[in-house]
């Protein structure tokens, strides 16, 4: 059976509606085509349409609040103060400017981004991205897990030690992905629920704890950081790897397809791209308001300088019980908890649409959930529990991780968003084409940065010679996917033209290309 089929006289029946669950494609996964969308015949806002929508974006702004974004939240707030909340701010500013792009590509083309990469990119820069992604996956899961068991281990008062943690938290991340039984709303439901829960728990200690008013506002308003030393300096930089992460922008372009729309109608795709960006503005807004509650209140906990060097998820917990008693680690225990258990669950959503976009597994659908999940799982359980000891660096080195692989996600989607031939009249302007490509310089600025700051002074030779063959090939492969396929297959040919050389696998690829099309179809996934 085709993975997709069309759906006119589905859409033709819900003027009216409730927003309601596709039959068809529940089960073991969250598949395309799950919820309709209820007509309406004037083009007024509608809330009951933007309650339809809700649910991918709320799914998506989880990553924005995971373990290693609050850790490293707490550590700008210990090493820098408010100094950084301009940064924080504006980072999650430039990371709804990708998630709106990754949720165009969505709703336009009726397929995520792996697909799309999968249709564009020749096969071996094809499993190299794919490869970079997985990468940044595990990278993920394994600050997601290792903050799930940090935080039963603190509700436990240490009667479960990390690494029994890490075990539970790999366990039960697979049975409450099996809450997609009961349909795709519940399972958002549940997902909204645990944001709730955060978005609690650290408001509750921000309101005991009082940071001061003024210089949240001074912070979040005046870009500077004055009299910041060189790991206040670090932190700007792994905030940005922190809060935009690339497997995201890959997963948002796959939620969005669980709503019906008919892409015959551009009206109907132009209202599904307005209504996706409102919802995920609201969800981005709320994860916002969280960090900024994390960061303001270890900017007023941790005043003694001794912190900066200390400050963790564990040391946070340990030190809001002396000075605030259990109450207040239980309420920071559960926080985290919460935090820990969705992000892994949706970093495990995310390495499924992965790896099934860029190399379309043909098996029976449990099979290929079950592997396409463990793919990331299994080795994020073995490097958490090898690496139980040093939790902290091994958290500033994932971050650092985070920002050196966006630009396998940024451009690619800045790419076919701005692609007349993929998007048709809905591509990007240039505007957004002017900012991203901002945006994209100052990641790879910012990685080179990184690269320098991380390796040092006075390293054996040996190390210098690594990190320049690392970081040469890593920049080849930045430059190819920065320039774009096209663009490399149109130079490619001009030097087989100036030199001679063959020319008939260029000419295959070019056609192959060009017979790509996109049709806007009314499709759900069977």
């Amino acid at each position: 059976m085709n993975k997709y089929a069309t759906l006119d006289e589905d859409v033709a029946d819900v003027a009216g509606d409730e927003p309601s669950i596709q039959k068809e494609g529940r089960g073991f996964e969250i598949a395309a085509g799950q919820v309709r969308i209820p007509k309406s015949t004037g083009t007024a806002f509608s809330f009951r349409k933007l309650w339809a929508y809700t649910g991918p974006g709320f799914l998506m702004s989880i990553a924005y609040l995971d373990p290693g974004n609050i850790e490293s939240d707490l550590q700008a707030g210990a090493i820098a103060k408010y100094k950084l909340l301009w940064v924080l701010m504006w980072s999650t500013v430039l990371g709804l400017i990708l998630q709106l792009l990754a949720a165009r590509l969505g709703c336009v083309t009726g397929m995520n981004l792996a697909e799309v990469c999968r249709l564009e990119y020749p096969r071996v820069p094809r499993y190299i991205l794919w490869i970079m992604i997985e990468i940044a996956i595990i990278g993920s899961d394994i600050q997601e897990v290792i903050g799930s068991a940090i935080a039963i281990n603190l509700l436990s008062n240490k009667l479960i030690p990390i690494w029994a943690g890490v075990l539970i938290t790999g366990a039960d991340t697979f049975t409450f992905l099996f809450l997609e039984q009961f349909g795709l709303r519940k399972l958002e439901a549940f997902f909204c629920t645990l944001i709730t829960i955060m978005a609690g728990a650290f408001l509750y200690i921000y309101i005991k704890i009082k940071p001061n008013q003024g210089d949240i506002l001074i912070g979040l308003w005046f870009p500077w950081c004055q009299d910041c030393d060189k790991d206040a300096i670090q932190q700007l930089v792994g905030i940005v790897g922190a809060v935009i992460m690339p497997h995201n922008i890959y997963l948002h372009s796959s939620l969005v397809l669980s709503r019906i729309i008919d892409r015959k109608d551009k009206k109907e795709v132009q209202e599904s791209i307005m209504y996706n960006s409102i919802e995920s503005a609201i969800a981005l807004f709320v994860s916002f308001l969280v960090n900024l509650f994390v960061v303001s209140v270890f900017a007023a906990a941790f005043s003694d300088p001794i912190y900066a060097d200390q400050a963790s998820l564990r040391i946070a917990g340990n030190w809001l019980s002396e000075n605030y008693g259990l109450a207040m680690k239980i309420v920071w225990g559960v926080g985290i908890l919460a935090a820990g258990q969705s992000s892994t669950m949706t970093g495990t959503y995310a390495g499924q649409f992965v790896m099934e976009g860029f190399i379309q597994i043909k098996w029976a659908k449990w099979k290929r959930v079950l592997l396409t999940r463990s793919i990331a799982m299994v080795p994020t359980i073995t490097v958490a529990l090898a690496a139980t000891n040093d939790l902290d660096m091994m958290n500033n080195w994932l971050n650092v991780l985070q920002s050196v692989q966006l630009p396998f996600a940024l451009l690619p989607v800045l790419h076919f968003t701005s692609n007349e031939r993929i998007m048709k009249e809905f591509k990007n302007g240039r505007a957004m084409k002017m900012a991203v490509w901002i945006l994209a310089v100052l990641v790879m600025g910012i990685n080179f940065f990184l690269v320098i700051v991380f390796v040092g002074t006075g390293q054996a030779w040996y190390i210098y010679l690594v990190t320049t063959v690392v970081l040469l090939i890593y920049s080849m492969f930045v430059a190819y996917i920065a320039l774009g396929p096209g663009t490399v297959l149109t130079v490619k040919k001009y030097l087989s033209e100036k030199f001679g050389w063959s020319q008939d696998e260029i000419i295959n690829e070019i056609a192959r290309r060009s017979s790509l099309t996109y049709q806007p179809e009314n499709i759900h996934a069977l």
